[in-house]
This record gives structure tokens, sequence and C-alpha cells, in this order.
């Protein structure tokens, strides 16, 4: 039996790549039973390195056999959710449409992710994360005053704009069914979650607090109380210093007593004393100023390489990441006090629980 909040809920993931396995992994984290659907493989295990595919179980069905057809609308009566990430069209070609997927279980969330969306003039081009954040505003919000917008990783579209609100769509409208509800679709555009997650933003703009110039803004590296600064060893260090106590302590820290510093708001001095603050990180190490701002409310920290975060006191401390199979990854979250999330199982190859799945599916015939 399954751990975790979800303990009980059922999803059909369709195989893809990017945000639906990611999503999958998530609602798997959080207890949920999700079975994959791979074409059909030889049934050998995973690799343990492929940490997105962790959780789930795998069932080989080839979707052009009308018969493996059947059984996936089968696995999609019994199903809570269902996730897929073809271009419009695709599903619905294979006969396992809304349409039809919603007539065999009424009561089903139905997750669809896409770059574009299912209607709109891009909706059948191709794409990746850089060019869906890039129609929202946000990409061009990112970057070196004097130079190009910088990719965000691929985090902004395809994990918070895409994989995050599938997530919260699907577990919506599955709370919206055992309220009483329908089934329905739940059409997820990463362009359209990047723009959600740019909100605070547009508000900004509205307010004149906010320029479509890069690098001149409080929180996008115009400000010299909130960037990232290198240090002797050329090691990086993060400051957020916005609030005025907080901003009082780095001063304090740092050493910065002249009166220059007390114009923190004024954006015409930012410029200059974002200069002489890369001046005064670079006389010491990374180390030497966590000793100084660690743990104060400067709100400090020190930049991370992927190989340092695990080992970091903080993350060890909670718990953050975790070892399987020598393979270091993020650990379940969020918290949960009572149903606490778990790593339900390894990485699965492509159709290595088939028969098992049927099974506890109480697929018979199959």
């Amino acid at each position: 039996m399954s751990q975790g909040p979800l303990s009980g809920v059922k999803i059909v993931e369709f195989a893809g790549i990017g945000p639906g396995p990611f999503c999958g992994m998530l609602l798997s984290d959080l207890g949920a039973d999700v079975i994959r659907i791979d074409r059909p493989g030889d049934g050998r295990p995973g690799r343990a390195a492929d940490v997105m595919s962790r959780g789930r179980r795998s069932i080989g069905l080839n979707l052009k056999d009308p018969a493996d057809v059947e059984v996936a609308l089968k696995l999609i009566e019994k199903a809570d959710g269902l996730i897929e990430g073809f271009r419009p069209g695709v599903m619905e070609r294979n006969g396992l449409g809304p349409d039809v997927a919603l007539k065999r279980n009424p009561k089903l969330a139905y997750g669809r992710m896409t770059g574009w969306g299912q209607t709109g003039a891009l909706s059948q081009a191709a794409g990746h994360d850089l060019n869906y954040i890039a129609i929202t505003g946000a990409l061009h919000a990112m970057g070196d005053g004097d130079g190009r917008p910088r990719p965000p990783l691929n985090l902004v579209g395809d994990y918070g704009g895409g994989a995050l609100y599938l997530a919260m769509g699907l577990l919506a409208a599955i709370l919206n069914v055992k309220n009483g509800g329908k089934g329905q679709v739940v059409d997820v555009a990463m362009s359209d979650g990047a723009a959600s997650l740019a909100t605070m933003f547009y508000g900004m703009k509205a307010m004149g607090i906010w320029t479509d110039e890069r690098e001149a803004n409080m929180l996008d590296g115009g400000a010299h109380f909130y960037d990232t600064y290198e240090t002797k060893d050329g090691k990086w260090v993060a400051i957020g210093s916005i609030e005025p106590q907080f901003y009082a302590i780095l001063r304090e820290k740092a050493g910065l007593s002249g009166a220059e510093w007390d114009a923190q708001m004024d954006k015409s001095k930012w410029p200059g004393l974002k200069q002489k603050l890369m001046d005064v990180f670079k006389t010491k190490s990374r180390d030497e100023w966590c000793a100084i701002m660690e743990g104060t409310d400067i709100c400090f920290a020190p930049v991370l390489s992927m190989t340092e975060a695990p080992k970091y006191k903080h993350n060890t401390d909670r718990g953050t990441f975790v070892e399987i199979e020598g393979v270091v990854q993020p650990a379940p979250a969020p918290r949960f006090s009572a149903t606490p999330g778990a790593i339900q199982r390894r990485p699965a190859g492509p159709g290595e629980h088939t028969a098992e799945i049927l099974k506890d599916w109480g697929i018979a015939g199959a």
C-alpha cells in the first residue's frame, strides 16, 4: 500500500518527456498509484539515474493496436486522472481523446500538457520551454541589462508553468468530482502557466514600480542589495536584503558605513553601489562570508553547485536530498505531518509491470 495524502488515487500517465513525467513523479511521491503507459519493452528495469521516472509502474501497450487501445481504455475507466503530453489531436487519432475517455469514465480528470495549449495560433507548432516563456514577458525580464535575455534553465515553462499547474489542475478536478461534480478536461499550456507565474510583476508594472528594461528593477539584479556576488575564491554568494532592517545588518556585517549607502531605494545610485559591493565581496572567500553572514537576517546564502547542495547542512538537516542506488536526488516535497509522501519504487523500464498492473487493476483477459 502506498503512503502519502494521495494514497488511493489512481492516475494513468501516457509516457512523454519533461513536464508530463515530472507531474507523474510528483503525484506518485505524494502517494498516488501512477501507471505509465509505455511502448512495449523487454521488461528490464529502468535506470536508477532516470529519477523523474521514479515511483511509477509501467505497462507496455502499442497504441497502434486496437486491442492495446482497449486495454488503455479499461485502465482509464478505473482512473481518477490522466496525463498526456502529445500535440493536440494525437490522442484523438489514437482513439483515446477526451470524448471517448470521458464517455467511458464520466468522473475522469483528463489532463492535457502542451506548450501552447489545445487552441490558439501556435497550438500545432513545435516548441520548447524557452519559446513558451518568450511570449509571456517572463523571458524578456531575465538577463543582463546590456545583453540578451538569459534562459532560466527550463524551470519556468516546463516545470513551474507546466508540471506544477498540471498537478494542481488534476487535483482540483479530482476534488471537484469528489464533491459531486463531473469529470472534465484540464488544458494546461506552459505559456499560460508561465504567464500566471509572472502575475506579481504585471501588477508591479501597472503600479509603475517595474520597467521593461532588464537589470533595472529590484528583483532582476538591478538593485545592489538583491543580487549575486563573486567572492575572493571565485565562488558566489546571494544577497536579498530588501527590507530596511535586513539592509542595516548587511551594512553592519559588510562594513558599509559611508553615507552613500543610506540611499537604498534610490535607483540612480544602484549601479555605483553595486560596483562597490562587488569589490567588498571579493575581499573574502565564500566560506569567510558564510562565517560572517550565514544564519543572520541579511537574507544571505552561498550559491551552491549541484554537487555541493546535497551536502549543505540545512539540506541534510531537513533530508532535502536522498540517495537511492547510489543516485542522489531531491526528496518528495512538500512535507505532510500526518501522511508523509515517499518514493514508492525505483524507476521502471518500459512494460516492466504489465502483468502485475493488469492483475492489480482488475483487468481480466488482456
